[in-house]
Protein backbone atom coordinates (compact mmCIF):
# COMPACT_ATOMS: atom_id res chain seq x y z
CA UNK A 1 0.00 0.00 0.00
CA UNK A 2 1.61 3.61 -0.91
CA UNK A 3 1.98 5.82 1.90
CA UNK A 4 -0.75 8.02 -0.12
CA UNK A 5 -3.19 5.90 0.07
CA UNK A 6 -2.76 4.78 3.62
CA UNK A 7 -3.19 8.29 4.91
CA UNK A 8 -6.54 8.81 2.53
CA UNK A 9 -7.86 5.62 4.78
CA UNK A 10 -6.30 7.32 8.12
CA UNK A 11 -8.10 10.39 7.16
CA UNK A 12 -11.53 8.70 6.12
CA UNK A 13 -11.57 6.65 9.72
CA UNK A 14 -11.16 9.80 11.57
CA UNK A 15 -13.57 11.42 9.75
CA UNK A 16 -16.25 8.70 10.38
CA UNK A 17 -14.93 9.05 14.50
CA UNK A 18 -15.45 12.43 14.30
CA UNK A 19 -18.68 12.38 12.62
CA UNK A 20 -19.64 9.50 15.29
CA UNK A 21 -18.18 11.69 18.24
CA UNK A 22 -20.58 14.58 16.99
CA UNK A 23 -23.49 12.82 16.67
CA UNK A 24 -23.41 11.46 20.26
CA UNK A 25 -23.26 14.71 21.44
CA UNK A 26 -25.90 16.54 19.43
CA UNK A 27 -29.87 15.99 18.99
CA UNK A 28 -33.04 16.96 17.15
CA UNK A 29 -36.44 18.20 17.76
CA UNK A 30 -38.58 16.57 18.29
CA UNK A 31 -37.80 14.40 21.62
CA UNK A 32 -40.86 12.30 20.95
CA UNK A 33 -43.20 11.54 18.04
CA UNK A 34 -45.81 13.31 20.38
CA UNK A 35 -46.54 14.60 23.62
CA UNK A 36 -48.45 17.85 24.18
CA UNK A 37 -47.44 19.88 27.68
CA UNK A 38 -43.93 18.73 28.20
CA UNK A 39 -42.82 18.98 32.02
CA UNK A 40 -39.78 17.49 33.73
CA UNK A 41 -38.01 17.76 37.14
CA UNK A 42 -34.26 17.31 37.66
CA UNK A 43 -33.14 15.54 40.79
CA UNK A 44 -30.35 13.43 41.77
CA UNK A 45 -28.74 12.84 38.38
CA UNK A 46 -32.03 12.50 36.49
CA UNK A 47 -34.82 14.15 34.48
CA UNK A 48 -38.34 13.19 35.74
CA UNK A 49 -40.35 14.28 32.42
CA UNK A 50 -43.74 13.78 32.08
CA UNK A 51 -46.75 15.23 29.31
CA UNK A 52 -50.14 14.68 28.72
CA UNK A 53 -51.36 11.41 27.75
CA UNK A 54 -55.12 12.12 28.25
CA UNK A 55 -56.09 8.55 29.89
CA UNK A 56 -53.34 8.61 32.42
CA UNK A 57 -50.09 9.37 33.87
CA UNK A 58 -47.00 8.66 32.74
CA UNK A 59 -43.61 9.42 34.05
CA UNK A 60 -39.71 9.09 32.10
CA UNK A 61 -36.73 9.01 33.78
CA UNK A 62 -33.37 9.96 32.39
CA UNK A 63 -30.31 11.68 32.67
CA UNK A 64 -30.27 13.07 29.42
CA UNK A 65 -33.76 14.80 28.28
CA UNK A 66 -32.46 14.15 24.83
CA UNK A 67 -33.09 10.38 25.12
CA UNK A 68 -36.23 10.63 26.14
CA UNK A 69 -36.80 8.09 23.17
CA UNK A 70 -34.75 4.98 25.30
CA UNK A 71 -35.57 6.76 28.59
CA UNK A 72 -37.55 4.58 31.14
CA UNK A 73 -41.06 4.74 31.94
CA UNK A 74 -43.79 3.54 34.27
CA UNK A 75 -47.49 4.73 34.47
CA UNK A 76 -47.50 6.17 37.97
CA UNK A 77 -51.41 6.50 37.88
CA UNK A 78 -54.20 5.59 36.18
CA UNK A 79 -57.69 6.52 37.40
CA UNK A 80 -60.77 4.71 38.60
CA UNK A 81 -63.72 5.00 36.57
CA UNK A 82 -66.75 6.66 37.64
CA UNK A 83 -65.41 9.67 39.40
CA UNK A 84 -64.69 13.41 38.71
CA UNK A 85 -61.31 12.91 38.12
CA UNK A 86 -61.56 9.73 35.14
CA UNK A 87 -60.54 11.48 32.10
CA UNK A 88 -59.37 14.02 30.34
CA UNK A 89 -56.15 14.04 31.96
CA UNK A 90 -54.02 17.30 31.28
CA UNK A 91 -50.75 18.64 31.70
CA UNK A 92 -49.55 16.83 34.72
CA UNK A 93 -46.21 18.36 36.90
CA UNK A 94 -44.02 16.42 38.79
CA UNK A 95 -42.40 18.14 42.43
CA UNK A 96 -40.64 17.59 44.85
CA UNK A 97 -41.84 19.22 47.97
CA UNK A 98 -40.44 18.93 51.53
CA UNK A 99 -39.21 15.14 50.89
CA UNK A 100 -42.13 14.06 48.99
CA UNK A 101 -43.02 13.65 45.16
CA UNK A 102 -46.21 15.36 44.22
CA UNK A 103 -47.67 15.03 40.91
CA UNK A 104 -50.16 17.78 39.69
CA UNK A 105 -52.97 17.43 36.94
CA UNK A 106 -56.24 18.37 35.75
CA UNK A 107 -59.23 16.21 35.00
CA UNK A 108 -62.97 16.16 34.76
CA UNK A 109 -65.85 13.25 34.50
CA UNK A 110 -65.83 13.60 30.95
CA UNK A 111 -67.38 16.94 31.08
CA UNK A 112 -65.16 19.69 30.44
CA UNK A 113 -67.34 22.20 32.57
CA UNK A 114 -66.12 20.13 35.38
CA UNK A 115 -62.25 20.33 35.12
CA UNK A 116 -60.68 20.88 37.87
CA UNK A 117 -56.99 20.10 39.64
CA UNK A 118 -56.01 17.52 41.71
CA UNK A 119 -52.37 16.18 43.40
CA UNK A 120 -51.27 12.88 44.04
CA UNK A 121 -48.38 11.96 46.83
CA UNK A 122 -45.22 9.65 46.98
CA UNK A 123 -43.08 9.56 49.84
CA UNK A 124 -40.34 7.51 47.66
CA UNK A 125 -36.84 9.23 47.27
CA UNK A 126 -37.31 7.83 43.87
CA UNK A 127 -40.75 8.52 41.80
CA UNK A 128 -40.65 5.11 39.70
CA UNK A 129 -40.53 3.75 43.03
CA UNK A 130 -43.34 3.59 46.00
CA UNK A 131 -47.01 3.89 45.81
CA UNK A 132 -48.59 6.99 44.33
CA UNK A 133 -51.78 8.35 46.63
CA UNK A 134 -54.69 10.46 45.82
CA UNK A 135 -54.19 13.35 48.38
CA UNK A 136 -57.35 15.12 46.92
CA UNK A 137 -58.68 18.10 44.55
CA UNK A 138 -57.22 21.54 44.70
CA UNK A 139 -59.06 24.71 44.62
CA UNK A 140 -59.08 28.06 45.92
CA UNK A 141 -63.03 28.95 47.77
CA UNK A 142 -64.57 29.51 44.70
CA UNK A 143 -63.61 26.10 42.94
CA UNK A 144 -64.01 27.53 38.85
CA UNK A 145 -62.77 25.42 36.20
CA UNK A 146 -58.95 24.88 36.49
CA UNK A 147 -55.87 23.40 34.60
CA UNK A 148 -52.42 23.66 34.11
CA UNK A 149 -51.34 24.20 37.91
CA UNK A 150 -48.11 25.06 38.11
CA UNK A 151 -46.76 24.91 41.83
CA UNK A 152 -43.28 27.07 42.85
CA UNK A 153 -42.11 28.15 46.33
CA UNK A 154 -40.84 32.28 46.79
CA UNK A 155 -39.25 33.63 50.12
CA UNK A 156 -40.12 29.91 51.60
CA UNK A 157 -43.62 30.43 51.02
CA UNK A 158 -45.63 27.92 48.19
CA UNK A 159 -47.47 29.47 45.57
CA UNK A 160 -49.56 28.14 42.70
CA UNK A 161 -50.62 29.33 39.19
CA UNK A 162 -53.06 27.73 36.85
CA UNK A 163 -55.60 28.67 34.16
CA UNK A 164 -59.28 29.28 35.23
CA UNK A 165 -62.74 30.60 33.98
CA UNK A 166 -63.83 33.59 36.01
CA UNK A 167 -67.43 32.68 36.21
CA UNK A 168 -68.64 29.05 34.82
CA UNK A 169 -69.06 29.41 31.02
CA UNK A 170 -66.34 28.89 28.81
CA UNK A 171 -65.25 32.12 27.24
CA UNK A 172 -62.15 33.53 28.78
CA UNK A 173 -59.18 31.80 30.40
CA UNK A 174 -56.94 33.92 33.10
CA UNK A 175 -53.96 33.64 35.37
CA UNK A 176 -54.61 33.10 38.26
CA UNK A 177 -52.71 33.44 41.77
CA UNK A 178 -52.86 31.89 44.88
CA UNK A 179 -50.28 30.89 48.03
CA UNK A 180 -50.81 27.27 49.53
CA UNK A 181 -51.06 26.40 52.92
CA UNK A 182 -49.51 22.90 51.81
CA UNK A 183 -49.18 21.26 48.53
CA UNK A 184 -52.33 20.30 48.49
CA UNK A 185 -54.36 23.05 50.25
CA UNK A 186 -54.95 26.75 48.36
CA UNK A 187 -55.17 29.01 51.29
CA UNK A 188 -57.69 32.12 50.44
CA UNK A 189 -58.43 33.59 47.48
CA UNK A 190 -57.17 33.45 44.10
CA UNK A 191 -55.83 36.55 42.39
CA UNK A 192 -55.93 37.26 38.84
CA UNK A 193 -52.71 38.61 37.29
CA UNK A 194 -53.61 38.45 33.11
CA UNK A 195 -56.53 37.91 31.24
CA UNK A 196 -56.26 38.78 27.27
CA UNK A 197 -55.68 42.42 26.73
CA UNK A 198 -53.63 42.18 23.27
CA UNK A 199 -54.63 41.65 19.71
CA UNK A 200 -51.67 38.40 19.70
CA UNK A 201 -53.67 36.63 22.70
CA UNK A 202 -57.16 36.86 21.08
CA UNK A 203 -56.79 34.36 18.08
CA UNK A 204 -59.73 31.71 19.15
CA UNK A 205 -62.51 31.47 16.71
CA UNK A 206 -64.23 28.34 17.22
CA UNK A 207 -66.65 27.56 13.93
CA UNK A 208 -69.55 25.23 14.92
CA UNK A 209 -71.84 24.02 12.18
CA UNK A 210 -73.74 27.31 12.15
CA UNK A 211 -72.19 29.62 13.97
CA UNK A 212 -68.86 31.14 15.07
CA UNK A 213 -68.03 31.72 19.06
CA UNK A 214 -64.54 33.12 20.24
CA UNK A 215 -62.65 32.02 22.94
CA UNK A 216 -60.19 34.34 24.99
CA UNK A 217 -56.68 31.93 26.09
CA UNK A 218 -54.07 32.39 28.65
CA UNK A 219 -53.15 29.19 30.01
CA UNK A 220 -49.90 27.02 31.08
CA UNK A 221 -48.21 29.52 33.28
CA UNK A 222 -45.02 28.41 34.15
CA UNK A 223 -42.37 30.51 36.89
CA UNK A 224 -38.96 31.37 35.19
CA UNK A 225 -36.05 33.13 37.63
CA UNK A 226 -33.62 34.89 36.24
CA UNK A 227 -31.19 35.79 40.17
CA UNK A 228 -33.79 37.94 41.98
CA UNK A 229 -36.06 38.54 38.83
CA UNK A 230 -39.18 36.44 38.85
CA UNK A 231 -41.31 35.80 35.23
CA UNK A 232 -44.44 33.91 35.05
CA UNK A 233 -43.97 32.34 30.95
CA UNK A 234 -47.86 31.42 29.16
CA UNK A 235 -49.56 30.46 27.01
CA UNK A 236 -52.19 32.62 24.68
CA UNK A 237 -54.72 32.24 22.11
CA UNK A 238 -56.45 28.85 21.34
CA UNK A 239 -54.15 26.18 21.09
CA UNK A 240 -56.21 24.84 18.09
CA UNK A 241 -54.82 27.83 15.91
CA UNK A 242 -51.31 28.02 14.40
CA UNK A 243 -50.65 31.40 16.51
CA UNK A 244 -50.37 29.93 19.73
CA UNK A 245 -48.02 31.78 21.56
CA UNK A 246 -45.85 32.29 24.94
CA UNK A 247 -46.40 35.63 26.50
CA UNK A 248 -44.41 36.97 29.64
CA UNK A 249 -45.30 38.31 32.68
CA UNK A 250 -42.29 39.99 35.18
CA UNK A 251 -43.02 40.71 38.67
CA UNK A 252 -42.00 44.46 39.70
CA UNK A 253 -42.93 44.19 43.23
CA UNK A 254 -40.95 43.56 46.44
CA UNK A 255 -42.65 40.67 48.31
CA UNK A 256 -46.42 40.20 47.95
CA UNK A 257 -46.97 37.76 44.32
CA UNK A 258 -50.98 38.18 44.94
CA UNK A 259 -51.07 42.01 44.60
CA UNK A 260 -52.29 41.61 40.75
CA UNK A 261 -50.76 45.53 40.32
CA UNK A 262 -46.90 44.25 40.37
CA UNK A 263 -47.59 41.71 37.66
CA UNK A 264 -46.30 43.01 34.66
CA UNK A 265 -47.22 41.82 31.02
CA UNK A 266 -44.72 42.41 27.92
CA UNK A 267 -46.89 44.06 24.87
CA UNK A 268 -45.29 40.97 22.16
CA UNK A 269 -45.04 37.42 22.43
CA UNK A 270 -41.85 36.19 23.38
CA UNK A 271 -41.88 33.01 21.54
CA UNK A 272 -44.19 32.15 18.15
CA UNK A 273 -44.22 30.07 15.15
CA UNK A 274 -41.85 29.95 12.45
CA UNK A 275 -43.19 29.61 8.94
CA UNK A 276 -38.95 29.65 7.83
CA UNK A 277 -38.70 26.43 10.37
CA UNK A 278 -41.72 24.87 9.89
CA UNK A 279 -42.81 25.30 13.73
CA UNK A 280 -46.13 25.86 14.56
CA UNK A 281 -48.35 27.02 17.41
CA UNK A 282 -45.58 26.58 19.62
CA UNK A 283 -46.59 26.42 23.41
CA UNK A 284 -47.50 25.44 26.73
CA UNK A 285 -43.65 25.30 28.42
CA UNK A 286 -41.97 24.71 31.16
CA UNK A 287 -38.04 24.85 31.89
CA UNK A 288 -35.21 22.54 32.89
CA UNK A 289 -31.29 23.36 33.70
CA UNK A 290 -28.51 21.65 31.73
CA UNK A 291 -27.03 18.98 34.57
CA UNK A 292 -24.07 21.47 35.29
CA UNK A 293 -26.34 23.78 35.83
CA UNK A 294 -24.98 26.56 33.09
CA UNK A 295 -27.15 26.62 30.57
CA UNK A 296 -31.11 27.41 30.71
CA UNK A 297 -33.32 25.33 28.40
CA UNK A 298 -37.22 25.87 27.42
CA UNK A 299 -39.15 22.59 26.94
CA UNK A 300 -42.48 23.30 24.60
CA UNK A 301 -44.69 21.31 22.75
CA UNK A 302 -45.44 22.16 18.64
CA UNK A 303 -46.82 21.17 15.37
CA UNK A 304 -45.14 20.41 12.55
CA UNK A 305 -47.70 21.61 10.00
CA UNK A 306 -50.49 24.44 9.71
CA UNK A 307 -53.59 23.46 10.61
CA UNK A 308 -52.61 20.70 12.78
CA UNK A 309 -54.72 22.06 16.28
CA UNK A 310 -54.36 20.69 19.62
CA UNK A 311 -54.36 16.88 18.72
CA UNK A 312 -51.61 14.48 18.70
CA UNK A 313 -49.50 15.24 16.07
CA UNK A 314 -47.96 18.07 18.66
CA UNK A 315 -44.53 17.00 19.88
CA UNK A 316 -42.28 18.02 22.51
CA UNK A 317 -39.08 19.98 21.46
CA UNK A 318 -36.27 21.78 23.49
CA UNK A 319 -33.43 24.02 22.93
CA UNK A 320 -31.38 26.34 24.86
CA UNK A 321 -32.22 30.20 25.68
CA UNK A 322 -30.15 33.43 26.98
CA UNK A 323 -31.45 36.59 28.73
CA UNK A 324 -31.73 39.75 27.61
CA UNK A 325 -29.95 43.03 28.94
CA UNK A 326 -32.93 43.73 31.26
CA UNK A 327 -32.95 40.53 32.28
CA UNK A 328 -35.90 38.75 30.58
CA UNK A 329 -35.57 35.63 28.37
CA UNK A 330 -34.57 35.67 25.16
CA UNK A 331 -36.07 32.46 23.11
CA UNK A 332 -35.56 33.13 19.82
CA UNK A 333 -37.23 31.07 17.10
CA UNK A 334 -38.10 27.58 17.47
CA UNK A 335 -35.68 25.42 15.96
CA UNK A 336 -36.43 23.46 12.71
CA UNK A 337 -36.65 19.88 13.06
CA UNK A 338 -34.01 17.73 12.72
CA UNK A 339 -31.63 20.41 13.22
CA UNK A 340 -28.67 19.18 15.29
CA UNK A 341 -28.70 20.67 18.80
CA UNK A 342 -25.72 20.39 21.58
CA UNK A 343 -27.22 18.64 24.18
CA UNK A 344 -27.38 20.23 27.72
CA UNK A 345 -23.48 20.81 29.13
CA UNK A 346 -23.35 18.26 31.90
Amino acid sequence: MCARRFWQIVFLLFSVFVQAQDSNRTFTNPLLPSGADPFSFYKGGYYYYTHTTGNRIVLWKTKNIAELKSAEQKTIFTPPQGTAYSKNIWAPEIHFIDGKWYAYFAADDGHNRNHRMYVLENASEDPMQGDWLLKGKVADPSDKWAIDGDVFIHRKKLYMVWSGWKGDQNGQQNIYIAKMKNPWTIEGHRVQISSSTFDWEKNGDIKDSDSTRHVDVNEGPQLLRNGKKLFIVYSASGCWTDYYVLGLLSFSGKKNLLDSSTWKKSPQPVFKHSKENGVYAPGHNSFFKSPDGREEWILYHANSLPGQGCGRQRSPRAQKFTWNKDGTPYFGEPVKENSPILIPSE
